[in-house]
C-alpha cells in the first residue's frame, strides 16, 4: 500500500472528528485524492455529501475574452466619419443587417451579423487593466489595481452554485486561461477559495505536440497503476468506520470517480480531442492557436461543458501579445490589421457552429474584454521593433485605455440577434444611450446562467462576513426569448 495512504489512514482519528458530524473538507482531499494521485485535479470538483443526478445540459457560456481591451473603433464601434485626430485608416463596413456596420477589418463577421448583438454602450471608472478585468469578470467597485481578486468572477460563482452537475467532464474550464495580467491576478476564485479553480487547458492546440494533461490515459501500465490508487473502500477502512455516518464516503466515491473519469474515460478524451474534427472544420476555425481554443470550445460547451472562457493574447496579437494598443507597444492601426483576420476567423466560426450544431438556445458566445481604447489617438516613440510595431524611437499612433466606452459582442444564448444595443457620441467617447455597467453585464451573465445572484449573495453572507458587489439589473434586450 502506498506509504502516503497508509499515513492517512493511520493518523485517520486525529484528522477527522466523528463528534461533530463534519469533516474537514482541506482534511479529506489532503488525505484524499491529492494524497495518493498527485495529478492536482481536486480542486475540479465541489466534494458532496449527496449524490447529483444526471440532467440533462443547462445554458451555458463561452468566453472569449480580448486581454488588454480591444479598441471599439477598430471592430464593432467604427468612427469613419469623425475627424483625423479620432478616426483611424479602415472604413466601416455593411453587415448583413440593415444600417449595422463594422469596421472593415472583419469581413467575415459581417456576413452573420444576423446571428449576434452588438451592445455598444459599456461603460465604468476602472482604468487600469487589472481594476478593468475585475470589474468586467467579478464585479468589484474598486478602481485601484489590486495584485488579486477578493471576489470571486462570475465564471466561479456559476461553477460554485452548479457544483452538482454530477457529470464526469469539469463544469469549468478555461482554454489559455483567462487569469493574469503580468503580475497581477485579474480572475479566480477569490474568497470561494482554489478547490473552485477551473480546468486548465495550457499551450497551443494548434500545435501538432499538443496535449493535454490528465485527460485520457491511455497507456494499460499507466491506468492500472491509477486504477490500484483508487481503491477507497479498501484502502480507507479505517477511516470509513470513523466518518461513514456522516455520509462521507459516498460522496469522496462520486469525487473520486469525477476525477479518474478524465483520466480514463473515453468521453471526457474525446471532447479534448481536435483530432477527431474532419480537417475541413480544422482548417475553417483556422489552423492558429485561437481557431483552435475556439474549436475546442465548441467541442467542450457540446460534450456539456457549461462554463468555457477562452482568452485571445499571444503571438497572434502582434508585437505586445495581447490588445493594448499604446503607441509605445505597437502601431495601433498595423496591430489591428496583423491581428484582424485571425480574430474575424476564429469567432465567425465558432458562431456559425453554434447554430448550424443548434446550440444556439442555450450556448451563449460572449467577446469583450475589459475596455475599450481612447478615441484620441495618441503619438509615442516606439519601445522596440517587432510584428505591427517600428523599430525603437519610431514614432507611431496608438490608442490608451478608455474604460468610458466598450463594444461587447453576444451571439446564440436564446436572444434577438442581429440588433445594435445602445449607442456612443459621433468620436466614440461616451455612451449616449442605453448606458450600461459591468454590474449590468453580469447579471445579464446570471439571468442566463439561471442563477439568482441575490440568492447566493445571502448563502455568501450567511457564511462569511463579506460585503459583496452590488447586483446590477439584466439587459433586457439580452433576455433569453427562444427555448
Amino acid at each position: 500500500m502506498d506509504e502516503r495512504i497508509q499515513s492517512a489512514i493511520h493518523n485517520s482519528s486525529s484528522s477527522f472528528s466523528s463528534g461533530s458530524g463534519r469533516v474537514g473538507r482541506r482534511e479529506v482531499l489532503r488525505a484524499g485524492l491529492t494524497g495518493f494521485t498527485g495529478l492536482a485535479l481536486p480542486g475540479l470538483y465541489r466534494l458532496r455529501a449527496e449524490a447529483a443526478a444526471e440532467r440533462e445540459p443547462q445554458t451555458a457560456i463561452i468566453l472569449v475574452w480580448l486581454r488588454g481591451g480591444a479598441s471599439h473603433l477598430e471592430t464593432f464601434d467604427p468612427k469613419p466619419e469623425a475627424s483625423s485626430e479620432f478616426r483611424g485608416p479602415y472604413d466601416a463596413i455593411d453587415t448583413n443587417v440593415p444600417g449595422m456596420r463594422i469596421g472593415e477589418l472583419l469581413p467575415r463577421l459581417s456576413k452573420i451579423a444576423d446571428k449576434y448583438a452588438l451592445l455598444r454602450s459599456v461603460a465604468h471608472d476602472a482604468g487600469g487593466h487589472p481594476a478593468g478585468s475585475l470589474r468586467v469578470l467579478g464585479g468589484d467597485l474598486a478602481r485601484a489595481d489590486k495584485p488579486k481578486p477578493e471576489f470571486p468572477d462570475w465564471m466561479t460563482v456559476a461553477h460554485y452554485v452548479r457544483r452538482e452537475s454530477g457529470r464526469a467532464l469539469p463544469n469549468y474550464v478555461s482554454i489559455n486561461p483567462v487569469d493574469r495580467y503580468d503580475s497581477f491576478v485579474i480572475a479566480g476564485p477569490g474568497y470561494l477559495g482554489p478547490s473552485y479553480e477551473p480546468f486548465k487547458v495550457t499551450g497551443d492546440p494548434s500545435s501538432p505536440k499538443f496535449t493535454v494533461q490528465n485527460i485520457g490515459v491511455k497507456d494499460p501500465q499507466q491506468l492500472k497503476r491509477i486504477q490500484d490508487r483508487v481503491g477507497l473502500k479498501e484502502d480507507f477502512e479505517n477511516l470509513q468506520r470513523v466518518v461513514d455516518a456522516t455520509g462521507l464516503i459516498d460522496a469522496l466515491d462520486k469525487y473520486e470517480n469525477q476525477a479518474l473519469s478524465l483520466l480514463t474515460s473515453s468521453k471526457a478524451g474525446s471532447a479534448f480531442d481536435l483530432t477527431k474534427e474532419p480537417d475541413s472544420v480544422r482548417d475553417r476555425y483556422g489552423r492558429n492557436q485561437w481557431g483552435q481554443q475556439c474549436l475546442m470550445a465548441r467541442r467542450l460547451v457540446e460534450a456539456g461543458v457549461e462554463i468555457i472562457a477562452t482568452e485571445f493574447d499571444g503571438p497572434l496579437c502582434a508585437r505586445p501579445s495581447n490588445w493594448d494598443d499604446h503607441a509605445v507597444n505597437n502601431h495601433v492601426f498595423q496591430a489591428n490589421k496583423y491581428r484582424a483576420p485571425y480574430f474575424d476567423q476564429a469567432v465567425s466560426a465558432l458562431i456559425e457552429d453554434v447554430y448550424q450544431r443548434n446550440l444556439d438556445k442555450r450556448v451563449m458566445v460572449i467577446v469583450t474584454g475589459e475596455f475599450g481604447r481612447t478615441p484620441r489617438i495618441s503619438y509615442a516613440a516606439s519601445s522596440g521593433g517587432g510584428a505591427a510595431s517600428g523599430s525603437k524611437g519610431t514614432k507611431q499612433p496608438g490608442r490608451d485605455h478608455w474604460p468610458r466606452a466598450n463594444t461587447m459582442l453576444f451571439a446564440g444564448g436564446g436572444i434577438q440577434t442581429g440588433q445594435v444595443i445602445g449607442a456612443t457620441d459621433p468620436r466614440g467617447e461616451d455612451p449616449v444611450s442605453r448606458r450600461v455597467t459591468p454590474h449590468d453585464f453580469l447579471a445579464t451573465i446570471y439571468q442566463h446562467l439561471g442563477i439568482d445572484y441575490r440568492a447566493y449573495a445571502l448563502e455568501i453572507l450567511n457564511s462569511r462576513r463579506i460585503v459583496l458587489p452590488k447586483p446590477g439589473e439584466p439587459i433586457p434586450e439580452l433576455r433569453r426569448v427562444y427555448s
